[in-house]
């Protein structure tokens, strides 16, 4: 494996990290007292609750901005690239930290904090995993594509930690330390993004070829007119020149079907990254401590920390099971799952008392068991399998289009979750049976994986495309095996006649297919 390969996946990830670490400190901000003062309401014994509307803007605005950030990081990704389009949204979300750390009570301009970082969190969101896919070497984009996933859950840990080791800090110090330190977690990531080199496929598209064959010869660890540079450069080339001659890249060309089936792709990343907020995962991070707390469990910081490390530890077997038991399966097995625990904890939350020890303690370990599905199976390939959907020309676009929907429902819940969950007048109090709507959104997305998901693991992004050209996501594990056997020679190019089934029809394609050398 090249050496930069493994800093290629360090560095990028650490996108994650910001968006993990700023999604994760504020479940826990929002129980500090001091945090409460400052922003919630004065109640008649004295105490301070946030209410229903304030607990929701503030959670929930960081993805209104996030869903406007990551829609325009298809055309700031395009315009300057994926490497300086990430620097400049880490700009902005510095902004966004600065006014939160000084807001000073304020709602108003806390939440216009949340919105900036938002909208650096949300462009991030979009051009990193398309930054990784489009360097990584094809048979191991996937654990390199899913550490992003692995660094949004260790800023989720991190923050946790933060947030407990400051929960008793005298005054107003006690929130701003762990709203502060992002300035830190956003250094390290733009330092990442300098020293990397800019993506050959980005390149490519740009017309600087010269510059696309240094970027490749970095990324390999080759001689820049060694072959396997060569091969691979003629293969994005052509297969770039391929899609030119098929269509444009415009906004609606994502929503046209045809023979490279962007309609289809767009649809499968937007509603897989649907899918992955709809799971529930995110009333736990966001709403854990309080729905703890709440079901009478005596200390609900220490619960938060043991659902992350569970959270980060089984991200772990999820990156390296990615390239090897392959994308379909996992997503099918990790929704099933899910959606057994989810019912699970529905059906115990509703039928035990606060006083109910045994009970808490069955809730808290489905709870877990739950995390563990999700962070070894849709937490990584959510971002695996959206990244190599779809072709050069609607790269970005569709990336954007499926993050944008990920941070669309991620504000849904965010903002619907206190009207949902909390008794009283105004609010549904679903309290725990908010786990049964989790549930059947995961038993759905068993469906949605058998007829939508392709199997893509080891396959070029050039070959990805040969399988929404020529095949089904259900057909696509027969026609991956195919597409590898009919590629035995390496650093060639071969003239592929094939015949291949699709729809009990027998067809013909006469296509030129370029190898990867990796």
């Amino acid at each position: 494996m090249p050496a930069l390969a493994i800093i290629l996946g360090a560095f990028a990830s650490f996108g994650g990290f910001l968006f993990g670490y700023d999604t994760g400190y504020i479940s826990g901000c929002k129980e500090m007292e001091h945090f409460l003062q400052s922003y919630g309401d004065l109640q008649p014994d004295g105490t301070y609750i946030l209410s229903s509307g304030t607990d929701s803007l503030i959670t929930s605005i960081l993805s209104a901005g996030t869903f406007v950030g990551s829609l325009f990081a298809s055309t700031i990704g395009d315009w300057i690239g994926r490497r300086m389009g990430v620097v400049v949204y880490l700009v902005v979300f510095c902004v966004g930290v600065a006014l939160q750390t000084a807001a000073k009570g304020n709602v108003g301009t806390f939440a216009a904090g949340r919105v900036l970082a938002g909208l650096g969190v949300g462009g991030t969101s979009c051009l990193v995993p398309i930054y990784q896919a489009e360097c990584a070497p094809k048979k191991i984009r996937g654990i390199i594509v899913s550490a992003y996933q692995f660094f949004i859950t260790f800023g989720l840990l991190i923050a946790a930690v933060v947030v407990n080791g400051t929960k008793n800090h005298s005054g107003a110090s006690s929130y701003r330390i762990p709203i502060a330190l992002q300035f830190i977690w956003a250094a390290i990531l733009a330092v990442g993004m300098f020293i990397l080199p800019e993506s050959p496929r980005w390149l490519v598209l740009k017309g600087r070829t010269a510059d696309a064959k240094r970027s490749l010869s970095r990324l390999l660890g080759a001689e820049e007119e060694g072959p396997d540079v060569t091969a691979q450069l003629d293969e994005i080339e052509g297969n770039l020149e391929h899609e030119r001659q098929s269509g444009g890249g415009t906004w609606a060309d994502c929503f046209r079907q045809g023979e490279t089936k962007n309609f289809q792709r767009v649809a499968t990343g937007c509603i897989f990254q649907a899918l992955t907020q709809l799971s529930g995962i995110n009333f736990i991070f966001y709403y854990g401590t309080t729905f703890f707390r709440h079901s009478g469990i005596s200390d609900p910081f220490l619960i938060t920390i043991a659902t992350n490390v569970v959270n980060v530890g089984m991200t772990i077997p999820g990156m390296i099971l990615t390239d090897y038991l392959g994308r379909r399966p996992m997503v099918m097995y990790g929704a099933f799952g899910m959606a057994v625990c989810q019912i699970i904890v529905a059906a115990v939350g509703v039928s035990i008392s606060v006083d109910n020890a045994a009970g808490q303690k069955v809730l808290v370990a489905f709870v877990c068991i739950f995390i563990a599905h999700f962070a070894s199976c849709y937490g990584p390939l959510s971002w695996v399998i959206t990244s190599e959907l779809y072709p050069y020309n609607i790269r970005t676009k569709g990336m954007s289009l499926s993050t944008a929907s990920n941070w669309l429902f991620n504000f849904a819940i965010g903002y619907a979750t206190p009207y949902l969950v909390n008794t009283g007048p105004g609010n549904a109090g679903l309290q725990s049976n908010v786990f049964w709507i989790w549930g059947g959104c995961c038993a759905l997305g068993v469906v949605f994986a058998y007829f939508m998901i392709p199997e893509t693991k080891q396959l070029s992004l050039e070959q990805v495309d040969l399988i929404y050209r020529h095949s089904t996501p259900r057909k696509s594990v027969a026609y991956r095996k195919k597409i590898i056997n009919d590629n035995i020679v390496e650093g060639t190019t071969a003239r592929r006649l094939s015949t291949y089934s699709l729809g009990g029809a027998e067809k013909k394609a006469s296509q030129e297919v370029k190898v990867e050398s990796v």
